[in-house]
């Protein structure tokens, strides 16, 4: 019980001093509620370890003369270097960011495939860190660990995927094929997940406690996130919100089952749709050519393009009634086109929700690409490293 609360404590004080700039030791104190002796020698543990570093006060008198320079702790980013990885249909996005999550170096290879066995994809992304390290003046050694969101159901706390597109089958364990070929420590997640994590950190969900990610592209993806923290369920499959209900009995997911929002909505879907009515002469019409010819006022185009709209309104309803969060975020590659989120279809989520007498959520749209998605997961693998970081503090402090 003691190590429990020695852990809780160190990790209080360093999570303060990763989401500030910079900050004095008695705000630490007051952030956290631990006395100021106590973060003193937590704080001192941390710059012996390299964790932290100091910096001039920003907050110093103008007129201060005498005494010992005031000085303030920030993470100190040459702590660790980790990499973050998406992976997406035939190519990934990796970014490659120190401990305060400063980006060293990115890149969006091309896979020249789409679905993986678990030693291909260790042996193509052992290749692909490689390179990307030598084009920033490191090897693959100098890593700390990695951090891989993917399309799928994943149970992020021992890496193991039931289920993803990029897999050849059901029931990996990803994280310790993986790691057996890296020879670092490997941190796997459903990629809305860290989409949500990168928001927090670095996005329009930074300084907000409850919040959803909506991610729209091959699929349909949902972060959760309650009082500043990620929320994965209890098997890892919370937040599935592509595979709730919209229709008994309904169109076929990739998921295996039937009547899933995102068998509605996804761009598979779109254009399965499209060519089941006749509107695709050949297999290799694009969602952004259906979208145009939607907005043209083409009858079968639109009324397809509608559908997804009303699905996707429905939705977004449901998930307001549930959670009741402070904000929505939209993202992702659909959002760099408007059918998902025009006025009319904000408007109808509005209309479906639970009235009372304050303002509905906040819907946002954040167009990004895919390298937001990797920051995601390397902030994700940030959070390892600072977990085995404290582990080893307070094994120290014994």
């Amino acid at each position: 019980m003691a190590g429990d609360q020695k852990k809780k404590s160190r990790m209080a004080v360093l999570d303060v001093i990763r989401q500030s700039e910079s900050i004095a030791r008695i705000d630490v104190a007051q952030e956290t509620g631990i006395s100021q002796a106590t973060v003193t020698t937590i704080t001192a543990e941390m710059l012996r370890e390299g964790l932290i570093e100091t910096v001039p006060s920003k907050d110093v008198p103008k007129d201060s003369q005498r005494g010992r320079p005031r000085v303030d702790l920030k993470l100190r980013g040459a702590a660790h270097i980790v990499a973050g990885i998406k992976l997406s249909h035939n190519s990934a996005s990796i970014a490659i960011v120190d401990f305060e999550g400063t980006v060293v170096a990115e890149c969006t290879p091309d896979l020249g495939q789409s679905v993986f066995e678990p030693s291909e994809l260790g042996d193509m992304l052992h290749a692909t860190l490689s390179e990307v390290c030598e084009t920033a003046g490191m090897t693959l050694s100098d890593l700390s660990a990695v951090g891989i969101g993917m399309a799928g159901v994943v149970d992020a706390t021992r890496g193991f995927v039931y289920w993803s597109p990029l897999l050849n089958g059901p029931n990996i364990d990803l994280q310790t094929s993986l790691e057996a070929r890296l020879q670092m420590p490997v941190l796997v997640d459903n990629d809305a997940n860290l989409v949500a994590m990168a928001e927090l950190y670095f996005g329009e969900g930074k300084g907000v406690s409850d919040f959803l990610v909506v991610t729209v592209e091959s699929g349909v993806g949902m972060g959760v996130v309650i009082e500043n923290k990620l929320y994965r369920g209890t098997r890892g499959c919370g937040g599935e919100f592509g595979h709730t209900k919209v229709q008994l009995d309904g169109a076929l997911c990739r998921c295996g089952q039937r009547g899933c929002l995102e068998a509605y909505v996804a761009d598979y879907a779109l254009l399965r749709e499209a060519f089941v009515v006749g509107d695709m002469v050949q297999g290799d019409k694009k969602v952004a050519e259906l979208l145009q010819a939607a907005r043209e006022g083409d009858l079968k185009s639109k009324t397809i393009v509608t559908r997804a709209s009303r699905m996707f309104a429905m939705g977004l309803a449901n998930l307001i009634n549930i959670f009741d969060p402070e904000l929505i975020i939209l993202a992702g590659e659909r959002m760099q086109m408007d059918h998902l989120y025009a006025e009319e279809v904000i408007a109808s989520v509005r209309d479906a929700i639970v009235k009372i007498d304050r303002p509905p959520p906040k819907v946002v749209i954040h167009k990004w690409g895919d390298l937001m998605w990797a920051r995601g997961a390397a902030a994700f693998a940030i959070d390892a490293v600072a977990d085995i970081a404290i582990e080893r503090l307070c094994e120290n402090a014994d």
